[in-house]
């Protein structure tokens, strides 16, 4: 069948049902969570959206008490089952959007809006995929599930409870990364670094999430001296950042930073402002804690943590201090490790403790949580039946299966890889700046996301029919 053709002709209805969920503010939010509704009024109303969507086109669905929802296509007594797994959850919308956030924009050829791309369209994709196969009565052999979580990004505790709770598919595949196929993440780490030392920062709240590079931070200290603003001037300068400072009418001083958001996947792509702020304080005030946690944390290799590491597979060890709180002689700052398939959580937290200690500055380190990689078989019939669905619908002959150092749903389960839609080497073809995963103005090309529905539904159609 020529999907192609089919996901073109639904890009319409596609689009429209796509505004809709991105219209959602689904960011996890505590102060609304009650029964049915775990992670807030958001995520429930993005996930009741796109079950009605679901019943309105004919499918089975289940809600799984708010944690997750279920589409269904095939004999519900089928034991035999292909997963799809994708989240309905954002991360915080962020500033210095040119585009609205909440709805979707279209243009230049591009889509834009939280969610567009990590991972509401691509979800979307997968759900218009099977759609096409419902409305082209394609049987199967297989029971399609398309579970939607509503956690991913804040620990995934959506699918912890699903798997506890709810039939889990046999193999399948996560529309929440890119091609051709991966076949690996690295595992995750956090880490923290407490410290009770004394320290010339009063207060510093910095950080929205753990997977994200901080992008701006404020720090709080004693009055400074002209001295110390004249350093502050220089350190911008030196090290090419925008910041500002200002005295405050309680005898102190507040300073703030400009850094460079972006995934945690990825900090070499970002400039951590709560580093910045960390390293300057250190320097300016003679502070040992300041200085210690800045040298640290500076590397995203984790060379000063004594952590650097380079998989065979998996590629590079990196690290992001992803929340710094420091507040009445108490300091915490969040690392988040994604690590290759040669080490593991408590190795990395022996090192880093080695690391401090040589500090002399009294921090202590504390694993908080550990998840271990990810890492299907490249030669699987799963790895190369994807991969030659792939090659079929892009014509890229050359580029191979990887690893990454995100963490998808696929790690949750058994025999699952992730699928799309990114293209490997795409090049930008409007000038407008188009944002990655939780990037201001994030947004994707509106025909590789068309594409990826075709994509989609042939991978469903080779791995279920």
């Amino acid at each position: 069948m020529d999907f192609r053709k089919l996901a073109e002709e639904q890009k319409p209805s596609f689009l429209k049902d796509l505004n809709t969920i991105i219209s959602i503010n689904s960011v996890r939010d505590e102060a609304t969570a009650g029964p049915g509704k775990p992670f807030g009024n958001g995520p429930k109303e993005a996930l009741d959206a796109m079950l009605s969507m679901g019943k309105r086109d004919g499918f089975d669905v289940k809600n799984i008490d708010g944690y997750a929802g279920v589409v269904e296509y095939g004999d519900p007594d089928n034991p035999d089952t292909l997963g799809i797994l994708g989240h309905l959850d954002i991360v915080p919308l962020g500033e210095g959007w040119t585009k609205q956030p909440l709805a979707l924009t279209v243009n230049d050829g591009y889509l834009f809006g939280r969610g567009v791309l990590d991972d509401k369209g691509p979800t979307m994709a997968a759900y218009y995929a099977l759609k096409l196969i419902r409305e082209a009565k394609i049987p199967l052999k297989k029971r399609v599930m398309l579970v939607m979580g509503c956690d991913e990004e804040s620990g995934m505790e959506c699918m912890n409870y699903y798997l506890s709770h709810a039939e889990i598919p046999k193999t399948g595949f996560v529309p929440d990364a890119d091609f051709p196929v991966i076949y690996g993440e690295k595992g995750g780490a956090h880490i923290i670094l407490e410290s009770e030392t004394p320290t010339a920062i009063r207060s510093m709240h910095a950080g929205i999430r753990p997977n994200i590079v901080i992008g701006k931070a404020d720090m709080t200290t004693d009055k400074a001296t002209e001295l110390q603003k004249e350093l502050f001037a220089f350190f911008l300068k030196a090290n090419s950042l925008e910041g500002s400072w200002k005295d405050n009418e309680d005898a102190t001083t507040t300073w703030h930073v400009e850094g460079t958001p972006s995934h945690a996947a990825w900090p070499y792509k970002g400039v951590n402002a709560a580093v910045q702020l960390l390293r300057f304080a250190g320097a300016a005030f003679n502070d040992k804690l300041a200085h210690a946690l800045g040298w640290l944390t500076s590397d995203w290799t984790g060379k000063n943590l004594g952590i650097q590491q380079d998989g065979l597979y998996m590629g590079m060890l990196t690290q992001n201090p992803g929340i710094v709180d420091i507040e009445n002689g108490k300091t915490s700052v969040l690392l988040d490790i994604r690590y290759p398939n040669e080490t593991n959580g408590q190795e990395l937290l022996e090192k880093i403790r080695k690391a401090a200690d040589g500090t002399e500055a009294g921090i202590h380190a504390v694993l908080k949580s550990d998840s271990r990689p990810l890492f299907v078989d490249p030669d699987s019939t799963l790895v190369k039946t994807l991969m030659d669905v792939y090659r079929t619908h892009t014509g890229d002959a050359y580029s191979p299966a990887i690893t990454i150092g995100g963490g998808t749903y696929a790690r949750k389960f058994e025999n699952f890889v992730s699928f799309g839609p990114e293209l490997p080497n795409d090049v930008k073809t409007t000038d407008q700046f188009v944002g990655g995963p939780h990037q201001r103005d994030e947004g994707i090309r509106e025909s590789d996301l068309i594409n990826a529905i075709a994509i989609y539904a042939d991978a469903i159609l080779r791995l279920a029919a």
